[in-house]
């Protein structure tokens, strides 16, 4: 319900922003619903400050009368006892909580007072903090660019020994899979002369396997033929050998080779690309890749020349930019003119003391005098119950009674009529303050701790309906610039530097004295040029 209460109040007040308050004619029943429980609030105070005085003139002209309580006998009652008490209580009880608000009001009177006395020295460091920045800042600057030679230095340390810084680096990276290459590479060389001896042994056995069959298949047959006629005898016709001869003869068959070594494959193409291989000398190659890769950063250095020139001459280049940026920024008479208005703001605020003094004084007193009037009605109230109860007497009478309790009753009638008197200063006082306060706290204080206010102020077309954003409009006359209420106080929150959080770069751009990527057509081409093969 409050958030929609407040975006109700930014809608209305956006609206009366942009239309110059034409919007409170038609939207006027918004604002009259916003401000009911404030007008409910001042009006009572009104009625109040206003029937007060006539109440107590109407009081004073009844007891003038000897009416409200001005007859000359008191009736007794029964219960006569426990009311004075219950009244007695209640009286001393709204003594003493007023009594602490007068102290606390006392109090914040004070601490207001010594929190504008402990602002001029707060001003005073502050403005002193900024003489100091205001002064050390040339010097500041001129430590910044020397500290340029230092950098300088070690970037051309680097240069220098770029073949062992960046040639080595690429070394070690490249290393963990190169060696391993080379070195199977390497070993595969082993392999291909272990596969030439093997392959030559295959021809050499083929060859001797082949020769050794033919001349076996010869004395085979020689020695089958023989068999043959033997088995051819007469003695094989006989009974008890024709079995024998027959058993013989059934057996030559089986003197043959079953192995056929001529349909083996011939290794003699292989063994002569084994041998074609051989004569590129792989491990002389091999060798020759470990040497470029071992240099490494040789060939790094060799082919990085033109480009480190290039940049030796950049950060020359540099340098230039910088002194001439020093040169062209007026350091000294910005931070004197600086220095100057300064001391002027200085003086001009030693000037108003005099005057937040005298006006601080007279607040003070203002509501030292206001706390007065209720202390003198807290006084009266004190005394009148303190004599009225020392003075007590059950057996008296109004005329009767004695000095002590008619002082009493005189004291607590005093402080009745100053009550009168004073209270409707006092409840005027609030009204105006609460009005002016509970208004602050809804439309500023709240809308400010919900981020709703920033919203509002970072409205398009708010100020001006031709301006997206009116800081930037104001500031740089460029209302499309993306600078906005909330970004600026985010900026400022977080501790950045004012350069960046107001974007002071569309007025002065640093950056561009500093810009290293843009680099001579000679260098950049040099630098294409380079061959990393």
């Amino acid at each position: 319900m409050l958030t929609l209460f407040s975006n109700v109040i930014a809608d209305l007040v956006i609206r009366v922003a942009k239309d110059k308050f034409g919007a409170i004619q038609s939207e006027y029943q918004k604002v009259i619903y916003y401000e009911i429980g404030f007008v409910v609030c001042t009006a009572l105070g009104l009625l109040f400050t206003l029937l007060l005085p006539l109440v107590g003139l109407l009081f004073c002209l009844c007891r003038c009368c000897d009416n409200c309580g001005g007859e000359m006998h008191q009736r007794q009652r029964k219960n006569a006892d426990c009311l004075r008490g219950l009244l007695t209580t209640l009286l001393l009880t709204t003594t003493f909580i007023i009594t602490a608000g007068v102290l606390c009001a006392y109090a914040a009177n004070q601490n207001l007072s010594s929190q504008l006395k402990s602002m001029r020295s707060l001003v005073k460091s502050n403005l002193k903090d900024l003489h100091t920045f205001a002064n050390q800042t040339p010097a500041q600057i001129d430590y910044l660019i020397s500290q340029y030679g230092t950098v300088k230095h070690h970037v051309l340390y680097d240069l220098d020994n770029v073949g062992l810084l960046l040639g080595g680096s690429i070394h070690e990276e490249l290393g963990k899979d190169v060696q391993p290459a080379l070195n199977a590479a390497l070993s595969m060389t082993g392999t291909m002369r272990d596969t030439k001896d093997a392959l030559e042994i295959v021809s050499l056995t083929l060859d001797t396997l082949q020769e050794g069959t033919v001349k076996l298949q010869a004395n085979l047959s020689l020695v089958r033929g023989s068999l043959s006629s033997a088995l051819n005898d007469p003695v094989c016709t006989e009974k008890h050998s024709t079995e024998i001869c027959q058993n013989i003869h059934s057996t030559l068959p089986r003197l043959d080779i079953a192995a056929n070594y001529s349909s083996l494959p011939d290794v003699t193409n292989q063994l002569d690309k084994v041998n074609d291989v051989l004569k590129t000398d792989l491990g002389q190659i091999v060798k020759k890749g470990f040497a470029s890769f071992n240099d490494t950063p040789t060939l790094v250095r060799d082919q990085t020349r033109n480009i480190v020139e290039g940049v030796k001459v950049l950060l020359d280049d540099i340098g230039s930019n910088i002194t001439s940026f020093t040169k062209l920024f007026p350091v000294q008479s910005s931070v004197t003119n600086f220095s100057k208005m300064i001391s002027h703001t200085h003086s001009q605020i030693e000037d108003i003391y005099p005057q937040v003094d005298q006006m601080d004084f007279y607040r003070w007193i203002c509501c030292v005098t206001l706390c007065c009037m209720v202390v003198l009605i807290l006084t009266f109230n004190f005394l009148g119950l303190l004599c009225g109860i020392l003075g007590f007497d059950r057996h008296s009478t109004p005329t009767t009674r004695g000095c002590v309790s008619n002082t009493g009753g005189n004291l607590l009638m005093a402080g009745v009529g100053f009550s009168f008197l004073f209270s409707w200063v006092l409840m005027g006082v609030i009204t105006v303050l609460f009005l002016v306060g509970g208004n602050l706290e809804k439309l500023v204080c709240e809308p400010f701790q919900t981020r709703q206010l920033f919203k509002v102020l970072d409205t398009p077309n708010l100020v001006n309906s031709a301006w997206r954003n009116f800081i930037p409009g104001y500031l740089y006359n460029d209302p499309e610039m993306d600078l906005t209420a909330y970004s600026l106080y985010s900026n400022c929150k977080d501790n950045r530097g004012i350069y960046s959080a107001l974007h002071l770069d569309k007025i002065f751009n640093i950056s561009a004295f500093f810009n290293t990527s843009v680099v001579s057509g000679s260098r950049l081409s040099s630098g294409e040029q380079a061959n990393y093969n």
